[in-house]
């Protein structure tokens, strides 16, 4: 029975010959296959339906992929597998730990990173939702690909008042966070500061001023809403 058993795993007819690719081009289904190749043990087949490296395919294309979120593999018949991929969604672009004023905003310095704060490409493939540029101090390391943002917990909140401020005529350019205080630059030239975490009082504060202050028109230097209720601005001389 062992033997009838080893010899029926060796038949075509249950080894994966055929891998099909969704949410991505089929340039992966190589990498698939390749790792399917050789046997267990000697006896085995590694692309046998029965007893393919799922868990391994699944790990080394992740790897090997780092702007894949995730992958799903599922058989199909008893010769082929399907892959599902799920690619990250670029919520915004990292350009350094501060502004440097003589390559501010270049898009060839930045990188892109998800919702969850991972820096996983540059901006070359693909374009973010936000359109702003985040600058943000990381650990220091050969490339930050594959890092994640320090306060990545923090940016949805971030981001929404960043958005909030467009209301008032302008939309911003470029985010700095700076411990626990956060620089919100708009595209008119005026600094916006608040305390990270703090941003709905901070809106509040801004909207209660609203009449007192243009935002649209590079008249102001900055605003402070650091102070809880308070807003203070100076205007450019």
């Amino acid at each position: 029975m062992l033997a009838a058993a080893v010899y029926g795993l060796q038949q075509n007819a249950v080894r994966i010959s055929e891998v099909k690719i969704f949410g991505s081009g089929q340039s992966l289904s190589t990498a698939v296959l390749a790792e399917m190749q050789g046997k267990y043990f000697g006896i085995v087949p590694r692309n046998s339906i029965f007893f393919f490296p799922a868990s391994k395919i699944r790990a080394n294309l992740l790897k090997e992929n780092i702007d894949l979120v995730a992958v799903s593999i599922f058989r199909n018949g008893l010769t082929g597998l399907s892959i599902k991929v799920d690619y990250r969604v670029p919520i915004a672009r990292w350009c350094g730990s501060t502004p440097d004023i003589t390559r501010l905003n270049l898009v060839s310095d930045c990188y892109l990173f998800d919702t969850k704060g991972f820096i996983f490409g540059t901006t070359s493939a693909m374009s973010p939702i936000n359109s702003f540029f985040v600058y943000e101090s990381v650990p220091q390391a050969d490339s930050p690909i594959g890092l994640t943002l320090p306060n990545a917990e923090k940016l949805p909140a971030a981001f929404n008042f960043a958005r909030q401020l467009q209301s008032f005529g302008s939309p911003v350019s470029s985010i700095v966070f700076r411990a626990d205080e956060v620089d919100d630059y708009i595209a008119s030239g005026t600094r916006v500061t608040y305390l990270l975490g703090d941003e709905q009082n901070a809106f509040t504060a801004l909207i209660s001023a609203r009449d007192d202050l243009n935002l649209s028109d590079g008249s102001i230097q900055y605003v402070d809403l650091r102070f809880n209720g308070k807003v203070y601005l100076k205007k450019k001389e």
